[in-house]
């Protein structure tokens, strides 16, 4: 096969020589295989290679290991698999099985099997292609479930009837989504159907397991795609409620406003064009997660949706909690970008001051120019003229901004005096006095009273008598 690298070659090869020491048959399959009918080997940035084998999985990785001359081999005995490293590659070794499951549990009961029971119990056609490593009919490709041609179709379906397929591993209804919107293919309708019936079965999958699978969703190159199939399958308000609750329109006196679910799929699509950062797409998910809380109408002003940006700041924390994403600086740089998202555009009015943009630039920091990402992303409408007159507004808001911030350097604002200074100088215990003389420094320089120099904040202080005027 041509399309092989020098060293994958040789790497088969080994094994090959090695199942014949071994008088294991071996086969290469799953995913290195599909990649490689798709075109997609160079995607692998793992270059995980998976091997089957009609017998002990960790006996041919070990003999494996001894033919590459590397030692790097890890054993997992419960499991009867192995991870042998060689160069960039994570060669990973299981013996031939079959599976029965408890329907209350992801975990099988585990059996040795054939070549043909471990194909049965892949999740999808197109995970179920095989490769020979034997003599007799090396590198011959074998695939009992006309997974090739479903791959030429661009279809997701099950080796066998979709309901055990996920009866036995609710997590396959995700991953179907997962490869369709991966690969941009369609879910074969029997599949899709089950995938309907059974939603409710997710509710055994741990959250971990989710979480994987719904944050490659979300690196795709169009995530809306699989967001759309876990709605209308059913399964987003079981793994993702809120979100699903942004869905629906309401009308009052003839007044309707948008569907704001829809509208945040758009929004992540639009970013997703411009960036692979998964916390910032995380940032276009989130940004009106609390308009359903806020949602309020009234003669004059019609649908609003007042402080949904800082609910949904505070929001984004719970739901990052309870759907096990990390609680560090990943979250707060997503809250931050939630709770500053309505914030560029008011700065898009002509008489805006050099304080307001100072303050915008010092909140956002070095996160300024992804937020005004998220801000051209959530530019949604059927009106072209009215989303170029709004991106317009916002070339001019970055305009601005390069001005002020040329001229006072304030993106990275740190106070010329800090508050163990301020109690040396003036022998202050700690306590809530030097808070506020902080503060009111802080505030001085923002808003272009003073410069952004510790003589200038020390003129200030005498000035303005804070030490004596505490409660300034």
């Amino acid at each position: 096969m041509s399309s092989l690298t020098k060293e994958q070659k040789y790497i088969f090869s080994v094994i090959r020589d090695a199942s014949k020491e071994t008088a294991q048959p071996a086969y290469v399959i799953g995913g290195f295989v599909r990649d490689f009918y798709l075109n997609r080997l160079a995607d692998n940035k793992e270059l995980d290679i998976d091997f089957v084998t009609v017998g002990s999985g960790i006996k041919l990785a070990k003999m494996t290991a001894k033919k590459l001359g590397t030692n790097r081999i890890s054993m997992f005995k419960t499991y009867g698999t192995a991870q042998v490293t060689y160069k960039t590659y994570d060669l990973e070794f299981v013996g031939a099985r079959r599976e029965s499951y408890d329907r209350n549990s992801r975990k099988p009961v585990v059996e040795d099997g054939t070549l043909k029971d471990d194909q049965e119990r892949r999740d999808f056609t197109i995970n179920a292609l095989s490769w020979s490593l034997n003599e007799e009919n090396y590198m011959e490709l074998l695939d009992p479930f006309d997974g090739m041609n479903d791959m030429k179709n661009g279809i997701i379906r099950t080796p066998l009837a979709p309901q055990k397929t996920f009866d036995d591993d609710p997590l396959r209804m995700m991953r179907a989504i997962r490869f369709a919107a991966q690969l941009d293919f369609q879910i074969e309708q029997e599949t899709y159907e089950a995938i309907k019936e059974m939603a409710e079965r997710i509710a055994i999958v741990s959250s971990e397991r989710i979480l994987s699978e719904l944050n490659k969703i979300i690196l795709t190159p169009k995530p809306s795609k699989g967001f759309s199939i876990l709605f209308h399958t059913g399964l987003l308000p079981h793994i993702f409620p809120e979100l699903h609750n942004l869905h629906g329109v309401k009308e009052i006196d003839g007044v309707r406003h948008k569907d704001n679910f829809w509208h945040t799929l758009q929004v992540l699509d639009n970013i997703s064009e411009t960036t692979d950062n998964l916390w910032l797409r995380w940032a276009a998910i989130m940004h009106d997660i609390a308009k359903p809380a806020t949602q309020k109408f009234s003669k004059e002003h019609g649908w609003t949706f007042h402080g949904h940006d800082g609910l949904g700041a505070a929001m984004t924390k719970r739901i990052f909690r309870k759907m096990g994403l990390p609680l560090d600086e990943r979250l707060r740089y997503v809250q931050k970008l939630v709770r500053l998202h309505l914030r560029p555009i008011a700065l898009a009015n002509e008489v805006v001051t050099d304080s307001a943009i100072r303050r915008l630039t010092f909140e956002a920091g070095d996160d300024f120019e992804d937020l005004m990402l998220l801000c051209r992303a959530d530019i949604t409408s059927k009106n072209d003229n009215k989303v170029q007159r709004y991106l317009k507004n916002f070339d001019e808001v970055e305009e601005k901004v390069r001005i002020v911030d040329e001229k006072d350097q304030l993106r990275n604002f740190q106070p010329p005096i800090d508050g163990l200074e301020i109690m040396q100088l003036y022998n202050l215990s700690p306590g809530p006095t030097v808070g506020k003389i902080k503060n009111a420094i802080e505030n001085a320089i923002l808003d272009g009273e003073i410069e952004n120099t510790r003589e200038a904040a020390l003129e200030y202080m005498e000035k303005m008598k804070l030490i004596q005027n505490s409660d300034f």
